[in-house]
């Protein structure tokens, strides 16, 4: 993944949820970046968004990661 190439959120989800999809997206060759709503990883809440966490990927890729996850 080039370090200026724009990220597109592909999917919002909790913690355990985001690990897996990451897995399953490696897996298919899709670089993934994962951003955590810091309050939330840090307390364990996953009320009102907190403890969400963004899965991210390279614009080029996003429609095919959105096909991957079945979203």
């Amino acid at each position: 993944m080039l370090a200026r190439e724009k990220l597109i959120i592909v999917h919002v989800c909790r913690q355990g949820e985001a690990a897996v999809i990451k897995g399953h997206l490696e897996s298919e060759d899709i670089p993934v970046v994962l951003s955590y709503e810091s309050a939330g990883l840090i307390y364990g809440l996953t009320i009102n968004g907190w403890g969400e966490v963004k899965i991210m990927v390279p614009e080029h890729l996003a429609e095919e990661a959105k096909k991957v996850i079945g979203v």
